[in-house]
């Protein structure tokens, strides 16, 4: 059976969709192997409109556009979300909201309540958020640990994905490890020729809320040890990105954020890179998705 959880983020999301205030998911894609790994390149043209938006920066009060403008800069979409796209509270820390901007049907922001740099590191109660819903659907949690790790928004926030074969996941990557491989034990993919950290986690469907954020906040820890990210007055550094899911987790530092133009997120590590235009799905298979994450990362 359905949770209530879900129940009204499908409600929420037809409704904002029949409003107005969410755009149906429009998208072009590519299926390109590489080195036995399968990665959609995929055209959003939502992600275009968020580009025409303008990306906000800082923490802000109330929301406002500029007269035939982008958005304020320092407009915080996350203080006072939008009631056409709020979904509710999950836990007592953070709030439930659809993405204004999503890459797939249902894509959730969970939002601190309290203003916090997204570039800081994650934190306890980041984690029993993404249990939280984890533990109920399933589904792929990532962060975008900093402007160069793909974050448009300062607020601090981690992003959820349902579970589907269109949508970005570890399960492929999943799949080159070792299956009976330790809860807590860490290790790298043999085929990313990129700096990371893959973690066994006991976090997903079905487990324990509370078991859940404490395995997936010891990953963390022990991934920023084994990949020497440190964090200071100016947050964690370098920054990174997190994706958590079918048992996994992956974290790696980042670099920058674009390569040839193509912002690349966290998602992108799971197999989905979503372009802005249709033309740079070409400079994605010139180079190859390996490389163009490598390019990305250390």
């Amino acid at each position: 059976m359905e949770s209530t959880f879900m129940q009204t983020v499908r409600m929420r999301t037809d409704a904002a969709i029949a409003s107005g205030d969410l755009q149906p998911i429009q998208a072009e894609q590519v299926v390109l192997q590489d080195q036995g790994l399968p990665f959609i390149v995929r055209w959003v043209a939502a992600l275009a409109a968020k580009d025409a938006a303008g990306k906000p920066a800082s923490q802000g009060a109330a929301a406002t556009t500029l007269p035939g403008g982008p958005r304020d800069p320092d407009f915080n979409p996350f203080l006072s979300p939008d009631p056409a796209l709020l979904v509710g509270p999950v836990g007592d820390h953070h709030v439930a909201i659809l993405n204004k901007f999503p890459v797939c049907l249902h894509h959730l922001v969970l939002a601190r309540r309290e203003f916090a740099e997204q570039c800081s590191p994650l934190e306890a109660i980041d984690f029993q958020a993404l249990a939280t819903v984890l533990s109920a659907q399933g589904g792929l949690g990532f962060y975008n640990g900093g402007a160069a790790a793909g974050a448009s928004q300062r607020h601090k926030h981690v992003q959820w994905i349902p579970a589907s074969d269109q949508n970005a996941s570890l399960r492929a990557l999943g799949a080159g490890m070792p299956s009976d491989f330790p809860v807590g034990n860490l290790a790298r993919h043999p085929v990313l020729p990129l700096t990371h950290c893959f973690v066994r986690v006991d976090a997903g469907q079905g487990v324990d809320i509370q078991a859940s954020a404490a395995s997936m906040l010891t990953a963390f820890s022990q991934a920023c040890v084994a990949l020497d990210l440190r964090a200071d007055a100016a947050g964690l550094l370098p920054p990174c990105n997190m994706l958590v899911g079918d048992g996994w987790m992956l974290v790696l530092p980042r670099s920058q954020e674009h390569f040839q133009g193509v912002s690349l997120n966290a998602l992108s590590f799971g197999g989905t890179i979503y372009v802005r235009d249709p033309a740079q799905i070409d400079a994605i298979r010139a180079a190859g998705p390996l490389q163009a994450l490598a390019s990305v990362a250390y």
